[in-house]
């Protein structure tokens, strides 16, 4: 990563079932949920640890898989929005059965982090947000 062999970081969401995980090694669906817990994992073990700077992770995980698939739009005035919010002081126990994927297979279960997420936008359109009064979450 520091010497740009490595230019971007992107995750494999695998959504699937407890039922579709439970066939043992062979047989069973392979993947975990990345999507949740990408970001507070390599904010908390590059970023705190002075690995990375906070830019370099967003151009790992944002601007340059952007630029690369030609995917995104950039975030300007008069244009909608599409970016996630993360509060990078919150540390936090990931819990799968937190998780709003229909998947909950992590190896990162019981791990402190930082940086929980508390908004979601899609074409300026908020699709999910932390209720911060009951710590509950709501898919818009």
């Amino acid at each position: 990563i520091l010497d740009g062999t490595i230019d971007m970081i992107a995750t494999d969401h695998a959504p699937h079932s407890a039922e579709e995980k439970s066939k043992g090694l062979a047989k069973s669906m392979m993947g975990i949920v990345g999507l949740e817990t990408a970001f507070p994992i390599l904010y908390t073990n590059l970023v705190k640890k002075g690995v990375l700077t906070l830019n370099m992770l967003i151009d790992l995980m944002h601007t340059n898989p952007s630029k690369r698939f030609g995917i995104g739009t950039p975030l300007a005035v008069g244009m909608p929005a599409n970016l996630t919010v993360y509060d990078l002081n919150e540390t936090y126990t990931i819990d799968p059965a937190e998780f709003c994927s229909m998947g909950k297979s992590t190896p990162f279960t019981g791990w402190e982090v930082s940086g929980r997420c508390k908004l979601t936008m899609y074409k300026g359109i908020p699709v999910w947000e932390e209720n911060l009064d009951s710590r509950k979450t709501t898919i818009l």
